[in-house]
């Protein structure tokens, strides 16, 4: 079952579950959820996967968060989702500069 999108970014989309918000990374989509468990950055519960960096070592990433509305409202949600995309945005720019200059 998907759920209704709120609002959306390049990078994220936000949507409504029954008793929170829950912030999806665009980039992490496919991933495989591993583990539910606290994000410590955003101290909220995060499904989580794994990647692996050039030499093989594991990391693990943060799939989509899960903000209470009982504490959360939509607009800190979607604070840090322009957080997020700002951060991707950038990332992006030093990646692939324009070059149509």
């Amino acid at each position: 079952m998907d759920l209704p999108v709120l609002k959306s970014g390049s990078f994220y989309y936000i949507k409504d579950g029954n008793t929170s918000f829950v912030m999806e990374d665009k980039t992490k989509r496919g991933l495989t959820v591993k583990e539910t468990s606290l994000d410590e950055q955003l101290n909220v519960q995060a499904d989580k996967g794994m990647i692996h960096d050039m030499d093989g070592i594991g990391h693990w990433v943060p799939i989509r968060w899960y903000f209470s509305k009982d504490l959360f409202d939509l607009n800190t949600v979607s604070e840090y989702a322009e957080v997020m995309e700002k951060k991707y945005t950038e990332m992006r720019e030093l990646t692939c500069p324009d070059d149509s200059d």
